[in-house]
């Protein structure tokens, strides 16, 4: 983790939160597919790799109450504690790498977009999905966007492992259950085109 995590707090020590390929000023993808879930207002969600995405500050305007956001970089969940002020304060931070995390809790909705493409290492992915599986019950939703099959290979300098449906069935198992598949090509600050696939799964045992 020490080598991922100083790679991560690196990049947002030097960088503004707009001035990072990944930044979106509205990540309406990633909200829109939540939403489809159909989640209560109470229902825990968490963020994999959200770093300083405003996707939490979406979710709060939105009502939803018991939202956690995962991060590598302590620094990137400072800038976004520090966007948000009070309301930062009812959101759960942790600062953990998605490998070697241990969820505490489970979650109605994991959403990752862009975390898990920079697993290049079959055992990383494994490990991923084992903490997923402990994290998401029966019932469930996943949500996964990486970059996709004719999308960039490098992010930040890294290589990265990209993937379609199919691809991310397969390393969940069985006991998931794709629901929908979104396509998405974002522009970065510099405008610069980037193709990402977004699919949703559904926990089925």
């Amino acid at each position: 983790m020490s080598d991922r995590s100083s790679h991560w707090d690196e990049v947002y020590a030097t960088k503004g939160e707009a001035e990072v390929s990944w930044f979106q000023n509205s990540p309406s993808t990633s909200l829109a597919m939540i939403r489809a879930t159909g989640p209560d207002h109470d229902a825990a969600i968490i963020d994999i790799g959200g770093g300083a995405s405003r996707l939490v500050d979406a979710l709060l305007q939105d009502g939803y109450r018991d939202v956690s956001v995962l991060d590598l970089s302590a620094n990137a969940l400072d800038a976004a504690r520090k966007r948000l002020g009070h309301a930062a304060s009812t959101t759960s931070w942790i600062v953990a790498d998605a490998t070697t995390w241990q969820p505490a809790k489970t979650y109605e909705v994991w959403h990752d977009r862009a975390a898990f493409h920079f697993l290049t290492d079959p055992r990383d992915r494994a490990a991923y999905v084992e903490r997923l599986r402990s994290a998401v019950a029966p019932g469930g939703h996943v949500i996964i966007a990486t970059f996709a099959p004719d999308g960039p290979e490098k992010c930040s300098g890294l290589p990265v492992q990209r993937h379609d449906s199919a691809s991310l069935a397969a390393e969940l198992g069985p006991e998931f259950e794709l629901i929908e598949t979104r396509s998405e090509t974002h522009r970065t600050p510099w405008d610069s085109a980037q193709a990402f696939q977004f699919s949703r799964f559904k926990r089925c045992r």
